[in-house]
């Protein structure tokens, strides 16, 4: 079985040698890179299993990097800040990194991270081979990662597409926050649970009008459900 290959997006180095030392040891083959641009480049190189990207970088920050690696790839990015950086993560987790670890972290709690966002990862790929829903105007393929609405495709982030996915599942069945952030992040939130109103909002902007079929719809003081009415 070949090593897992992780790629470390930082501009500190002495931060960068440490998580490296850190993986190997536990089996990666690690590329480093020191700035966004090239990060992206070796991204593109290597190809790597799961990325460790700061947020605050040179040439391109850390969102940037994210927003280009997510264009073409669903690869787990696990994000390293700084504890007072801790409010902008919300803007990364949109933009469909996995999880974050704050600086400094003890190496147990890094490497733990790391295999838990590889094993999530890893059981998504060995879900159902199919995984498309239709309803009326409306496509969610999790497989090529589109959605169709009205019979064009529109671009949505993978975070948002995961959401959609997993409401439009079961329809009908209400759905708190608390629930959406554990079962679509799959992770312990330390922020609140206003991502999840942003992203409905979001895919609500892209959704609303299409059928009257079915609907995104808020349960006050609840969640949300995709509701679809009984033909």
């Amino acid at each position: 079985m070949s090593e897992k290959k992780a790629l470390i997006i930082e501009d500190d180095q002495n931060i960068s040698e440490l998580i490296r030392l850190y993986l190997e040891k536990d089996g990666f083959e690690v590329t480093e890179a020191a700035n966004g641009a090239l990060g992206i480049s070796e991204f593109e190189r290597v190809r790597p299993d799961i990325v460790l990207l700061d947020l605050m970088l040179p040439v391109l920050d850390g969102w940037d990097v994210c927003r280009e690696i997510r264009a073409s790839s669903n690869t787990p990015i696990i994000m390293l800040t700084a504890k007072t950086e801790t409010p902008d993560v919300v803007s990364g987790l949109e933009m469909g990194a996995d999880d974050y670890i704050t600086k400094p972290f003890e190496a147990p709690a890094l490497i733990a991270r790391v295999h838990a966002v590889l094993r999530r990862s890893e059981s998504a790929k060995e879900e159902e081979p199919a995984r498309q829903l239709v309803f009326d105007k409306l496509i969610i393929d999790m497989d090529s990662f589109e959605l169709v609405i009205d019979g064009k495709k529109v671009d949505a982030p993978p975070k948002e597409m995961d959401l959609l996915f997993h409401l439009a599942s079961s329809p009908n069945r209400v759905f708190t926050r608390n629930q959406l952030l554990d079962e679509v992040w799959g992770f312990d939130y330390f922020g609140d649970t206003r991502t999840i109103d942003v992203h409905v909002k979001r895919l609500r902007s892209k959704l609303e009008g299409v059928s009257e079929q079915w609907s995104l719809k808020t349960v006050w003081s609840v969640g949300y459900k995709f509701e679809v009415l009984e033909t």
